[in-house]
């Protein structure tokens, strides 16, 4: 099993990134996914939270109208797209698996499959 990120890099500040998390080894079209991030000396905190069938797509307020979260569940893959990027979007990005197939998953301890990780870093 793996969720393999990627996609992380230095942008300036209003400038753009996507990110990609590729996943194997699990039916992954039964999984809701999130997207998460940990920035330096703060705790992980949630990005988005995508539906197995990608129909349902929750953001977190600081984000919402900047990224956009997808999956192409023919790809095993799901994606963020960040726009209009702030110094304090600087994080390690996560991308996580939970097995639901009914809507979104909220809660982290839900998330069975994480990925390594995928620094972004945004200068001012």
């Amino acid at each position: 099993v793996q969720l393999q990120a990627s996609g992380g890099g230095l942008v300036q500040a209003g400038g753009s990134l996507r990110l990609s998390c590729a996943a194997s080894g699990f039916t992954f079209d039964d999984y809701a996914v999130g997207w998460f991030r940990q920035a330096p000396g703060k705790e992980r905190e949630a990005v988005s939270y995508i539906s197995s069938s990608g129909d349902t797509i929750v953001y977190a307020d600081s984000v919402k109208g900047r990224f956009t979260a997808s999956r192409d569940n023919a790809k095993n893959t799901v994606y963020l797209q960040m726009n209009s990027l702030k110094p304090e979007d600087t994080a390690v990005y996560y991308c996580a698996a939970a097995p639901f197939r009914f809507g979104v998953v909220v809660a982290p301890d839900e998330y069975v499959y994480w990925g390594q990780g995928t620094l972004v870093t945004v200068s001012s």
